[in-house]
């Protein structure tokens, strides 16, 4: 088994805040050579100022996408270790609400985007015979929460493609890893709102009453909900999947996520669709 080892370098998504921002600044402390990418120039030039080696990188591009990898191949002197793709946004709002426009913009970053990056990625790593793969995906990609279904189709698409792709590494050395969190703080849910605002007609929907409650709900507890953990018991869960010898297939994290993925595989659809209606 080839273990990664700390200098080695990864490109990871998402690095403007959260969990990707919290596994740059967690793996460079454990001596890794990280590539921090984030959407925004202004995020970028922030991560440059804090001592990243950084690159623009909008993962719904693909020009973006194969420009940033050019950029990174450039940093890192033609190879590259590790991926963590850890960008993706969610777009909230009831399955009726959905259009094939939010679903699309849904898909482009949170799958399309993540799968165009990953297979430029793989390229490189069969040419190096090795490397890690880490997908960021969430519990949500496991069971299904109301309200949610553009992320929870969003996730559990890279639930299946991971599943897949693992098993067709399987006689090589590069390994593959899904990090499953359940309530995480972050600005993730400052952004879902805001992606609601744009893109769901909530004052013409059935579900306009139940909008405006659980707007007013998440707005007062976003970040005070049970077992809400920070992004660095994420990042933890990552560097393990990075530098074990042994990397596990699925990592969660937070007991939401274990405790829901435990009762998915023991109760009836029945009962556990009573439990999932409660939350």
């Amino acid at each position: 088994m080839h273990k990664i080892k700390a200098g080695q370098t990864a490109l990871i998504t998402g690095c403007s805040s959260g969990i990707g921002l919290a596994t740059a600044q967690m793996l460079k402390t454990r001596g890794w050579n990280v590539i921090a990418s984030a959407r925004q120039d202004k995020d970028v030039a922030r991560l440059k100022e804090t001592g990243f080696q950084a690159v623009r990188l909008n993962i719904a591009d693909p020009v973006s996408i194969e420009g940033a990898f050019n950029e990174t191949l450039t940093l890192t002197g033609g190879r590259l270790d590790a991926l963590v793709n850890n960008a993706g946004i969610a777009i909230p709002g009831a399955v009726e609400d959905l259009s094939s426009e939010i679903l699309q913009r849904q898909f482009d970053t949170n799958f399309f985007g993540t799968l165009e990056l990953t297979n430029a990625v793989l390229r490189l790593m069969r040419r190096q015979d090795h490397g890690r793969i880490i997908m960021v995906s969430s519990i949500l990609g496991r069971v299904a929460a109301r309200w949610r279904g553009a992320y929870n189709a969003s996730k559990f698409a890279i639930e299946g493609i991971t599943d897949t792709l693992r098993l067709e590494l399987r006689d090589t050395h590069i390994k593959v890893s899904l990090i499953c969190p359940g309530p995480v703080k972050s600005r993730f849910r400052d952004n879902s709102l805001a992606n609601f605002d744009e893109y769901v007609d909530s004052a013409s929907s059935p579900h306009r009453e139940s909008y405006a409650r659980l707007k007013a709900q998440t707005g007062d507890q976003k970040d005070n909900t049970p077992f809400t953990v920070p992004p660095e018991t994420v990042a933890k869960k990552i560097a393990h999947a990075l530098e074990s010898g042994h990397p596990k297939a699925r990592y969660y994290v937070t007991t939401p996520a274990y405790v829901l993925a435990f009762l998915r595989c023991m109760l009836p659809t029945r009962w556990m669709d009573a439990i999932l209606a409660k939350i």
